[in-house]
């Protein structure tokens, strides 16, 4: 069994959701929202599939004026069972580093929310890496699960998020050329610190590049860590499923 930890599958994005999920057979699926629309059709995935799990939040490149409403949805959206985390959340300077103040009170107000319901917390951060790590150091996260979704800097931050038990997501980007930094990091870190992720429908591995991402494709990113730390594919889906199954406390309800 592999654990695709992070993935979109808004009806926007596919002509065929049912074949999608027809193709992971028996794993499991993580679907991210990112806004309020996003976030009602991930409760509709969960309650529509048995092998469908999430996780809702307010993404730093969608706050709107109707965001208090939003987060009170999210609140009121937790107590559902195959919601497991808040997320994607986050800071992101990349597309928009003009509202930085902004992005960062409802990032702490996500994490907030978290907290107060032992979520587990799924952050997007995009050029940001210091002022993710300076604000996530403002909170006792000891009894909190965080993931540092589709990790993309250096061998450095990361080691200074896994001291802070944050798991990294892994996924299409290490399968490609000029990925070294991505490279160096699944190399020097122990296999612990990682989850699977394909962040479909973007990012889509090698050999499908190019082409929309989907969660079966998972099993090439799996590949590119076996190849990368000279182990088997077996042992790589295996250990990685069971960090996603303890970061997302899902023992309990697969």
């Amino acid at each position: 069994m592999y654990i695709d930890t992070h993935c979109h599958l808004d009806s926007s994005n596919y002509d065929s959701i049912e074949n999608i999920i027809k193709r992971i057979e028996n794993n499991i699926i993580i679907v991210s929202g990112f806004d309020n629309k996003s976030n009602h059709e991930v409760l509709d995935l969960c309650s529509r599939y048995s092998n469908i799990y999430g996780t809702i939040g307010i993404h730093p490149t969608e706050i709107t004026d109707h965001i208090v409403d939003d987060l009170q949805f999210i609140n009121d959206s937790l107590h559902h069972p195959k919601i497991v985390g808040i997320g994607e959340i986050g800071l992101d300077y990349h597309w928009n580093d003009t509202n930085r103040k902004q992005q960062k009170k409802y990032f702490k107000r996500q994490i907030e929310i978290a907290i107060q319901n032992r979520k587990t917390i799924v952050i997007h951060s995009r050029d940001a890496a210091q002022d993710t790590y300076d604000i996530l150091n403002q909170y006792d996260l000891s009894n909190i699960k965080v993931v540092m979704h589709c990790y993309s800097y250096s061998l450095e931050m990361a080691q200074k998020f896994v001291q802070m038990n944050i798991k990294l997501g892994i996924g299409g980007v290490l399968t490609f050329k000029n990925s070294h930094k991505l490279k160096e990091i699944v190399e020097k870190l122990d296999l612990h610190h990682f989850v699977l992720e394909t962040d479909s429908p973007y990012l889509t591995p090698e050999p499908y590049r190019g082409k929309k991402n989907e969660p079966s494709y998972i099993v090439y990113v799996a590949k590119k860590i076996a190849e990368i730390k000279e182990i088997s594919l077996e042992e790589v889906l295996t250990k990685t499923t069971l960090n996603a199954i303890a970061q997302f406390d899902l023992k309990n309800i697969i």
